[in-house]
């Protein structure tokens, strides 16, 4: 009987643990965005940096949507597509992810090592 008992404990955590996750974001590293992008492209890939870091270099097909007017401009932001978040090494983009789901968003993906990662795999840049 202590044995079932013991055994359900694990049970109930992974499932507390899976509707967490579900509720959220997931991290992915640029490789995993990459593939995102090239195998739907209904994704909306979201750039939160500044206009200056753009500016600099930007992944194609990227919305600039800097993390202190994503609030203003959450319309722009489609409900119905997966949403990739990014800016330089997924610190911003994190909190922008974190924010989109708890609005509701339902596919949020955050580029956890940003636009850095990207490049230092060798995936192309804007210019």
């Amino acid at each position: 009987m202590v044995m079932k008992q013991i055994a359900i404990i694990p049970m109930i955590v992974l499932a507390l643990v899976a509707t967490v996750l579900a509720a959220g974001y997931r991290d992915i590293k640029a490789t995993e965005a990459k593939s995102l992008l090239a195998a739907n492209k209904k994704v909306f890939l979201l750039d939160v940096r500044t206009p200056e870091e753009f500016g600099q270099g930007r992944l194609q097909g990227a919305v600039l949507i800097p993390i202190n007017e994503v609030e203003r401009r959450i319309g722009e932001i489609p409900r119905n597509r997966p949403i990739v978040v990014y800016c330089a090494v997924g610190s911003r983009s994190g909190l922008v992810a974190g924010f989109l789901s708890r609005k509701g968003y339902r596919e949020v993906y955050n580029v956890s090592d940003g636009i850095v990662g990207w490049y230092r795999n060798g995936f192309p840049i804007l210019r």
